[in-house]
């Protein structure tokens, strides 16, 4: 009695032999394109505190905290969680105090903030 093969036996037997199409994460690491948007980094030196990032942010990542370090009395800070790296801030940014960086790998237990006034330049949401 011949058993009858399923849908995937045949798939699977024609696949055995051929180079896999994954890499080992986190093993293994893919290069990354030279636009690729990650994780931002902010530069208080270079900020006005114009507002425009956080005017232009599609998702409410970004929320202005006063300081006395830029011209307007405040600078940006970023919402790691909310943020969707669509990188219009770093378009609409006036002096380049935001840029995007190829970090990506931004799991954590707790929401992370990126502030520039916190010692590591982030700190966790209370």
């Amino acid at each position: 009695m011949v058993k009858k093969l399923g849908a995937m036996e045949p798939e699977l037997l024609k696949n055995l032999t051929k180079k896999r199409a994954t890499v080992l994460y986190p093993f293994e690491k893919i290069e990354l394109p030279e636009a690729y948007r990650g994780l931002w980094s902010f530069d208080i030196n270079k900020c006005t505190g114009c507002g425009l990032c956080f005017k232009d942010c599609p998702s409410g990542a970004i929320e202005l905290k006063p300081t006395e370090k830029t011209k307007a009395g405040r600078y940006p800070i970023n919402y790691v969680n909310r943020c969707m790296f669509c990188s219009q801030c770093q378009e609409v940014c006036p002096t380049g105090a935001i840029q995007m960086t190829p970090v990506y790998e931004l799991s954590d237990y707790k929401k992370k903030i990126i502030d520039a006034e916190a010692p590591e330049g982030y700190r966790y949401e209370e």
